[in-house]
């Protein structure tokens, strides 16, 4: 890992072996394999990983997690957490939808995954409303999915259907606070690239934009003022982007690659990319990049790993995944794959002004 910039991020503390998953305040939960750990950040000096649940996979995959490379062949673990006000905590692994209630050290699985394998992300709405979009290859471009519970992930019914024809698959699904509405993002060519405003019952679902390669995303952070997303698309260059309260679409700040997780820290929004085989995105570097809320023009990437020499369709792209969730720290955490040095890694930044 390297600093590109006069960075205003400190490596603070470093966790092999653990995936960030999600925020609560200032509880950050992290994986490994197919258990939950919890810690309080405030001081990255003692920084304490206590268990809060398992699940127990099949006897595959409870050895396949064990090693490093076999867990990234067949993509084991946990991939998306949302934390319930209730307690009750949603996880997405291979296959399924996992749920643990208060009090219990257990996940069970609440749903099973028949199409894809997992969605990438899980939101929650006010409510305790829990919802996820259906993720999935879908040559046909059949209907597609958005599962929604109102009983803590107990029991899913479909909140939301895209008829056949109309997309590829939903990327992601984020609520926005400050509007109360859900943004849903999808894929992935022509006029299945999408980002709708939807209620937070799916009463009412618009489309925002459609129809071309930049309004293909999956990372969207809300804001006061308004929607950051990055692009995803290995057809053209990407780019990060300032959706206003009014409608006003701008284009911040060029990026090396497809993006697909982002987050906030305090004042500052940061965006990953990642190392994906493309004729047009060539960066063979993982990449964080971010800027101010209030400096939106002074985007820099400040982070960046080389991408491992594995191959990619088997050992899986280059990544730093940025958790979900609502970061009540001033720390950035960083969970990097198929990386030089810092593969199957959590990093924790410092993140210092501007």
């Amino acid at each position: 890992m390297n600093s590109l910039q006069t960075t205003p991020l400190i490596r603070s503390a470093r966790f092999p072996g653990l995936r960030a998953l999600a925020w609560e305040g200032s509880q950050l939960y992290a994986s490994r394999g197919y258990e939950l750990l919890r810690a309080h950040i405030e001081d990255a000096s003692r920084i304490t990983w206590q268990p809060v649940a398992r699940f127990r996979p099949s006897l595959r995959r409870r050895l396949t997690v064990t090693n490093r490379l076999t867990a990234r062949i067949f993509r084991d673990g946990f991939h998306a957490l949302a934390i319930l006000p209730s307690g009750a905590i949603i996880g997405a692994i291979p296959g399924s939808i996992v749920t643990l209630r208060p009090g219990e050290g257990e996940f069970r699985q609440t749903h099973a995954i028949t199409r894809g394998t997992r969605p990438l992300h899980i939101t929650t709405a006010p409510g305790a409303a829990v919802y996820w979009g259906e993720y999935f290859d879908n040559a046909a471009r059949d209907e597609v999915h958005i599962y929604g519970s109102a009983d803590a992930g107990e029991t899913w019914n479909v909140a939301y259907t895209f008829p056949k024809g109309a997309i590829r698959h939903v990327h992601n699904i984020v609520h926005d606070p400050w509007c109360n509405c859900l943004w849903i993002l999808t894929g992935d060519y022509g006029d299945e690239c999408r980002i709708l405003r939807a209620s937070c019952d799916f009463s009412r679902v618009e489309i925002v934009m459609q129809g071309n390669q930049q309004a293909r995303a999956v990372a969207a952070v809300p804001a006061e003022d308004a929607l950051y997303f990055s692009s995803d698309t290995p057809l053209e260059l990407n780019y990060i982007y300032r959706l206003n309260r009014q409608g006003k679409l701008s284009q911040l700040a060029a990026i090396s690659s497809s993006s697909i997780y982002g987050c906030r820290v305090g004042r500052d929004v940061f965006f990953s990319t990642m190392v994906e085989p493309s004729d047009v995105n060539r960066d063979r570097k993982v990449r964080v990049y971010g800027a101010e809320i209030t400096a939106p023009e002074s985007w820099h990437s400040f982070l960046a790993w080389k991408k491992d020499p594995l191959p990619m369709a088997l050992f899986q792209y280059g990544n730093a995944f940025l958790p979900d969730g609502q970061n009540a720290t001033t720390f950035l955490a960083v969970s990097t794959i198929a990386v030089e040095s810092d593969d199957l890694c959590t990093s924790l930044y410092q993140v210092k002004s501007q």
